[in-house]
């Protein structure tokens, strides 16, 4: 009897530790952009609570067993949505779709990638939530070519970081999408 792989537990905790490193790293970086840039306005505080969000829902997901991808993309649009709201009772300044948004979709598409390794079998599952975060980080660039807003470097980050995840989703599960093509077709 062939049993799968399973992911070493350790190269699972790496993974995890490394990409919560990079969030407090990116906590910091927004901080001190804030201080230097726009110190009247705590947008760098709205922002890392947005990613203390979207960690608060990964830990809390993985401890549920749920759909965990189909959690973390619903909760990342739903902490979207309270950044453009809160955007907009500020006086509308543009940073929930310039900053915000963008640091919401890489920190989604970090969890993405962290569920695409974790969980062997179900990458074909989440290429679809992939594309999903691939199409709502296109969006805010959309915005920025209508010339609704100023140039975002953080927006074209967010979308290659989500095109990067689905070729990685769908490298992955190449030999899934041809069994499937060829169960479907008949081939």
């Amino acid at each position: 009897m062939i049993y799968p792989k399973k992911i070493n537990a350790n190269k699972s905790e790496g993974i995890i530790i490394t990409l919560l490193i990079l969030s407090v790293l990116t906590a910091i970086l927004l901080t001190i952009i804030n201080k230097l840039t726009t110190p009247n306005i705590a947008w760098a505080a709205i922002a890392n609570s947005g990613i203390i969000y979207i960690w608060v829902v990964v830990w809390y997901s993985v401890k549920k067993n749920i759909n965990i991808a189909g959690h973390v993309l619903i909760q990342s649009i739903a902490i979207a949505l309270l950044t453009i709201f809160i955007d907009y009772k500020i006086g509308y300044i543009g940073w929930s779709l310039r900053m915000a948004i963008p640091i919401i979709i890489i920190v989604a598409n970090s969890t993405m990638l962290i569920l695409t390794i974790i969980s062997y079998k179900k990458y074909l599952k989440y290429a679809v939530y992939q594309l999903i975060i691939l199409i709502f980080s296109i969006l805010p660039q959309v915005a920025i070519s209508e010339q609704i807003m100023k140039n975002s470097v953080l927006g074209a980050v967010s979308i290659g970081i989500s095109a990067i995840n689905l070729l990685i989703t769908m490298l992955l599960s190449f030999k899934d999408i041809k069994e499937i093509v060829i169960r479907k077709f008949h081939m």
